[in-house]
């Protein structure tokens, strides 16, 4: 849409047209059985035109291209070209001819223009010719303000602008949930869980280039968006990864804690920074678009003053046979702890050991490493519970249950029963 200034007379024109890839020609395709009327008609008249496809004359889309019409839509993340002319349409020369090209936004005013050097004439149906690229990267309303100063032969300073606005729409509607996945094991291998649900929100199909997680310092990232078969791996979207209008698609990946803030995993507390999402697309003709999400922040979990984690278990234990577990316990708290170890047994469940021992001072965000024995009386998949926690500073209790599973098996079954 171009917005004008009161009309004056001038001796130079510009001209403003944005720069777009053409689209293929469409038609309607009309149809009929050969019983009808007008029998085979149709179908020739397809076949003759040479607009259509061969052997696919019924379909919308034709072989030829199709220079645009309108404006189009503009999309967030694509590349705004636009050709800029000034051409004089008198019949005298001028000087001192600058163009200038500017790109205001709801929040600043770009400069586009290639170059500004003050053109020194331009003589009788001459022209000065630009072409202006710019990245969008704001919603909303945009207005290109192109203006041209010059001077006539009088030597007279005349100066005119012209407005071209357009609205920037959002390609993609993005959202992120997050999964705090807690390991058995250890407590240094805390892992996240990020699902990332695009939607196309456009009216035309997206092959989706590239969907990757740009992760923050403290983690590593893997994708789990592919399937492994063979040597390579195959998404899991398949070959041609296009996204129909108003389609929506999930992408996964898992984070985990680099080994420099490992240790200190257990202790993060408010919220973190876990990354960005760095999307990019084609569209139509292969006009590319990126888009980058602001960095994705997450509620670190909260574990309480004191934190017990497994760093050993075994998979698989006999029947009422003592086995070794390794327990860490972390102080999450801001003060010394001064901490108690009781073992209470369960129905299945049974410590081996003395309970009530001093662990001794835990200072904060320090941890230590505790190995137990037990022996389970029952049989299956049995739940290790009863480790309780005392600080004699605060007399202060913490239980612990459901700490880990594990599978109870009767070695003196035979296998075949």
């Amino acid at each position: 849409m171009e917005v004008n200034q009161a009309k004056q007379e001038h001796l130079l024109a510009l001209k403003v047209m944005r720069l777009t890839k053409p689209t293929l020609f469409t038609n309607m395709p009309v149809t009929c059985e050969d019983r009808d009327l007008p029998g085979d008609l149709f179908g020739r008249l397809m076949k003759e035109d040479p607009s259509t496809i061969k052997g696919a004359e019924a379909l919308m889309l034709g072989e030829m291209l199709t220079l645009p019409q309108n404006f189009g839509n503009i999309f967030l993340g694509e590349t705004f070209s636009s050709y800029i002319s000034v051409h004089n349409d008198s019949t005298q020369e001028v000087k001192d001819i600058l163009v200038k090209a500017d790109l205001q936004t709801s929040s600043q005013r770009l400069n586009l223009s290639a170059s500004n050097n003050t053109v020194t004439e331009l003589k009788p149906e001459s022209c000065i010719d630009d072409v202006i690229h710019h990245e969008v990267k704001e919603i909303g309303t945009h207005i290109l303000v192109c203006a041209v100063s010059y001077t006539t032969q009088a030597g007279e300073k005349l100066y005119f602008r012209k407005f071209f606005k357009f609205q920037v729409l959002k390609p993609l509607d993005v959202k992120t949930k997050f999964y705090n996945a807690e390991s058995d094991l250890s407590s240094v291998t805390d892992e996240v869980f990020l699902e990332a649900q695009i939607q196309n929100i456009t009216t035309s199909p997206m092959f989706m280039e590239k969907v990757s997680l740009e992760p923050s310092m403290m983690y590593n990232v893997t994708e789990l968006n592919t399937v492994e078969t063979g040597d390579e791996g195959t998404s899991t979207f398949g070959k041609m990864s296009y996204l129909q209008p108003m389609d929506t698609r999930q992408y996964l990946y898992c984070l985990k804690p680099k080994s420099e803030f490992a240790e200190k995993a257990g202790v993060i507390k408010g919220v973190t920074v876990i990354g960005k999402l760095d999307i990019v697309w084609k569209t139509n003709l292969g006009e590319k678009g990126r888009l980058q999400t602001s960095q994705l922040q997450r509620m670190a979990p909260g574990y309480g003053d004191v934190r017990l984690s497994l760093e050993m278990i075994p998979d698989t234990v006999n029947l009422e046979e003592p086995f070794d577990i390794t327990c860490k316990i972390t102080n999450c708290s801001e003060r010394t702890m001064d901490l108690v170890l009781e073992m209470c047994n369960t129905r299945s469940i049974h410590w081996c050991g003395v309970s009530g021992r001093q662990l001794g001072k835990v200072s904060p965000s320090a941890s230590l490493s505790l190995p137990l024995k037990l022996l389970s009386s029952v049989q299956g998949l049995q739940s290790i519970s009863g480790l309780r926690l005392t600080d004699t500073f605060l007399k202060r209790t913490y239980e612990y249950d459901d700490i880990a599973q594990v599978c109870v098996v009767c070695p003196y079954m035979s296998r075949e029963s």
